[in-house]
């Protein structure tokens, strides 16, 4: 197939983020960022250049960046705690059980370069576990937006939000999806495009890829109908259930392990209240290997058309 001769502009969320944090700081003189010596790779450097004394560099030392995060929500301040996906999460769990989910405290969690975004740094970089570890968590809404729009909205809505949240952003670039102007709720999935035939369903950098997905099984003559599910918990039970119903066939696509992440959730949804035929693809519960994100994606049958493949196999088991 020939690459279209005008591809969509890819944008970085974290650009988004950064910009939108930014305004919101001109606002609310109670915003701050705290990071883990991260201000590059966090997008933090205009905020730095605006508000000097309102970034917080805690240096390489995750645990103590939260801790330092939930101490200045205590103490009146709307902290935006911003590293590296799987550090933020895989070192620094424990405190954000204790000092953050448990205490409820006021701490935007902001994981930067998720899941294999990282891919030529090897699996100690790979942040494919974070949706298990986080989603699990009571108080602590998960995040993953699927382009810059939703990530710029998600953010303002973090601002006004009275408690925690984990939002989990890539580095990678993806195409606009969303509409300029859409505002973010909080459980709510997006349907991106309607269809009767199966469900696709994703986040973050796999939602464009089931979009193409849809083409393609379009052209096949298969109506898939589309849902990006930013918010991992609380899961929008209701578009779920209304997916499995009206198409009898879901497949999720995730750039996380297939244990614990969106492909779960959306499971134990569908198992309680709509059983149907799923397919859940992700990284199959192995430590996936260096590479570029990208390479890695299609490596783990997540290509888009890998992914229309899957969704017309299921089809059969309707």
């Amino acid at each position: 197939m020939n690459a279209p001769i005008n591809p969509p502009k890819l944008y970085d969320c974290r650009d988004a983020f950064a910009s939108t944090l930014e305004r919101l700081a001109a606002e609310n003189e109670t915003i701050v960022a705290v990071c883990n010596d991260s201000v590059g790779s966090s997008k933090l450097g205009g905020f730095k250049s605006r508000f000097p004394e309102r970034l917080v560099n805690v240096g390489i030392a995750e645990q103590n960046m939260v801790g330092v995060g939930a101490g200045l929500a205590n103490g009146g301040r709307l902290p935006f705690v911003c590293g590296a996906a799987p550090f933020l999460t895989g070192r620094s769990l424990e405190q954000i059980k204790a000092d953050i989910s448990y205490s409820n405290a006021n701490v935007k969690l902001i994981g930067i370069s998720s899941g294999m975004a990282y891919g030529e740094l090897g699996p100690t970089h790979h942040s494919i576990e974070d949706f298990a570890w986080t989603r699990v968590l009571p108080n602590l809404p998960v995040i993953a937006p699927c382009d810059r729009i939703e990530t710029a909205a998600a953010v303002a809505w973090a601002a006004t939000y009275s408690g925690p949240c984990f939002l989990r952003l890539s580095r990678v670039g993806v195409p606009d999806l969303l509409p300029e102007g859409h505002r973010f709720e909080l459980g709510k999935a997006n349907l991106l495009r309607q269809g009767s035939d199966v469900t696709l369903i994703a986040n973050g950098t796999l939602t464009h890829r089931i979009v193409k997905a849809a083409e393609i099984l379009a052209d096949r003559g298969i109506d898939a109908r589309v849902l990006n599910l930013a918010t991992v918990r609380p899961i929008d039970e209701e578009a779920i259930i209304a997916a499995a119903r009206e198409t009898g066939a879901i497949v999720t696509a995730e750039e996380h392990s297939i244990f614990g992440g969106l492909g779960s959730a959306v499971a134990e949804v569908v198992v309680d209240h709509a059983p149907v035929p799923m397919k859940r693809l992700g990284v199959p519960g192995v430590y996936a290997p260096t590479g570029s994100a990208e390479f890695l994606l299609d490596e783990y049958g997540m290509a888009p058309s890998a992914i229309a493949d899957a969704a017309q196999s299921l089809i059969k088991r309707k």
